[in-house]
């Protein structure tokens, strides 16, 4: 009889309260979002006891520990609340709502504040730091701990064993209902998220995160020929929120990238891929660019392990680019402007096989442009690396970090603005000339590695690509947003850029080497002008698909090379 008294005496109505507030605070935020949520008694009936569940236990873990159930009401409905709001700054930002892998981010904003922070909002941040301290003191000094109450101080197992079994109770419960919840989900975030609910949805993508990450096939394998001739160096860069932002914005002028339109011209002549780039992220989230890219691992053969690839990747071998220039007889080095414990990377690209990663710790402070490392600085880097590496090809994995936001924080240069944009920009628009004095600058690291892979005898490649699209919102607001698409392309320093030099230099080594004739470049896409280059190829590559296309260009210049060489020797 005195555990029913207890239980309806301190426990019923702070828990119908609080589940009745984590409710009401869920609906609001979730229905900001471009579809409104289903409401609670029409979700799924596990999606029901997996919130209720929640609740239970979050609230009987918090009274074990603080002995005050009201209180403990106000701590966890907070502690909801920043999940929530977390969740809706996230989806206006990225388009996607919170992730149960995005938990780690909480960690990492407070090692690397300058990377989200400002994007919730300094003040913000601020004012519900004080809040929070207020509330938790205000909190502790209203209610007594029930140990100390008159009521309960003589007999602690009045209170202890309900919250005990509750929390036992509650806990078993919702963890059970893992499994069922990930047999409904579509692995679409904010169509799960809509449906379920934020407790049933976050539970199910952690319980599928489980999961190991299986793929069934190596989608690099390009063939098991040999190239003939002389290897070239390889560079890819996976440049920081790059993307043509003359496509969206007319006013940006039409010189604003030269280099970019050289390569693109290029790459177009010599049948190489270029142009518009399908990427798995929007505004953040580079790591999904960069595993496809390595890997050329598709959404659907991640799972949900696209969400945040490098936690498996830290722990299971996959088929990568890296290995695959190391079967080559390629050393293989990875350039990272930032500690390279963010996202694992220390260790993602080690299990890949990179022999060398250079991180922040090889740059100095006076290499910044803005809040990060210059990407100027970064093509210096790779230029020594190249000079260095004597008699072996090097395939080099960049990944820059000048052009990262948020570009709020920094000022716009107004007297140079003319040389980017015509006319002034709208007074909230300021983000948008910050984002084009970084493109200049990535389209000056084109113009740099292109010219240093010329000079050197081995030739080279260059794969240059955007992540993904820069967070302004503001700006989309105002002049419209991007679809998502970035840009990119491949290109050689030895194909050659027009049918005629194909077809001449082939024509001449066929009768002497038709071994070597049958392997070599054969150009049949069609030759374009400039002005067609620059406005882009309305086709779109897909950047799982980019790595094997890097391979068997690698492998195509290596044979023209050797045909070149073979003309040379007869002529």
């Amino acid at each position: 009889m005195e555990f029913v008294i207890a239980f309806v005496s301190f426990m019923v109505w702070p828990l119908l309260a609080g589940l009745l507030v984590t409710l009401v605070l869920e609906h609001l935020i979730l229905r900001q979002m471009d579809s409104a949520p289903v409401v609670f008694w029409r979700r799924s009936w596990s999606a029901q006891l997996a919130h209720v569940g929640y609740w239970c236990a979050s609230w009987a873990l918090c009274t074990l520990i603080t002995q005050r159930p009201w209180f403990s009401v106000v701590v966890v409905n907070a502690l909801w609340l920043v999940v929530l709001q977390v969740s809706h700054t996230k989806y206006v930002s990225l388009r996607e709502p919170f992730l149960s892998q995005d938990f780690e981010y909480f960690t990492d904003a407070i090692k690397h504040p300058r990377l989200y922070i400002p994007f919730f909002g300094i003040g913000l941040t601020i004012a519900a730091l004080c809040a929070g301290a207020l509330a938790i003191g205000t909190g502790l000094w209203l209610e007594p701990a029930l140990g100390f109450s008159a009521r309960y101080a003589d007999d602690t197992g009045a209170w202890l064993v309900p919250l005990i079994a509750l929390l036992l109770a509650s806990g078993a419960m919702t963890y059970a209902l893992g499994n069922r919840l990930t047999r409904d989900i579509m692995l679409f975030p904010e169509y799960d998220l809509r449906e379920r609910g934020m407790v049933a949805y976050l539970l199910a993508y952690a319980r599928l995160a489980r999961r190991p990450l299986m793929p069934d096939h190596d989608p690099l394998q390009v063939g098991n020929e040999d190239a003939p001739g002389c290897l070239p160096h390889v560079v890819s860069v996976q440049s920081e929120s790059f993307f043509d932002a003359r496509r969206v914005y007319p006013k940006v002028r039409d010189d604003l990238l030269p280099n970019l339109d050289r390569c693109h011209f290029t790459a177009l002549s010599q049948g190489l891929p270029c142009g518009r780039l399908a990427v798995p992220a929007w505004g953040a989230n580079t790591v999904r660019t960069e595993t496809a890219f390595l890997t050329g691992l598709t959404a659907e053969q991640l799972g949900v392990h696209m969400f945040n690839p490098y936690h498996q990747l830290a722990r299971r071998d996959v088929s990568n680019l890296a290995a695959s220039y190391k079967a080559l007889g390629y050393r293989t080095l990875c350039i990272h402007p930032y500690p390279g414990t963010f996202y694992l990377r220390n260790q993602v690209l080690k299990r890949m096989g990179f022999d060398e990663f250079l991180d922040i710790a090889h740059f100095s402070d006076a290499d910044r442009c803005g809040q990060y490392i210059s990407d100027a600085a970064v093509a210096a880097k790779v230029e020594d690396c190249l000079l260095a590496a004597g008699d072996t090809p090097l395939f080099i994995q960049v990944i820059t970090m000048e052009n990262h936001g948020p570009l709020h924080l920094e000022t716009l240069d107004t007297a140079r603005l003319s040389e980017w944009h015509d006319g002034d920009l709208p007074d909230n628009c300021q983000e948008l000339g910050i984002y084009l004095r970084h493109l200049v600058n990535a389209d000056a690291m084109i113009g740099q590695l292109t010219t240093a892979l010329s000079r050197l005898p081995r030739g080279g490649l260059l794969c240059f690509y955007g992540d993904h699209v820069p967070i302004m919102p503001e700006v989309y607001a105002t002049l419209g947003e991007p679809n998502g698409v970035t840009d990119g392309f491949i290109w050689s320093s030895a194909l050659p850029e027009s049918d005629d030099t194909a077809r001449q230099t082939m024509a001449t080594v066929r009768d002497e080497d038709p071994e070597l004739m049958e392997w070599a470049l054969d150009c049949d896409g069609p030759f374009k002008t400039d002005e067609q280059c620059r406005k882009g190829d309305p086709r779109v590559t897909n950047i799982d698909t980019l790595g094997s296309a890097l391979l068997e260009a690698t492998a195509r210049h290596a044979r023209h090379s050797a045909a070149t060489q073979k003309f040379r020797s007869l002529s």
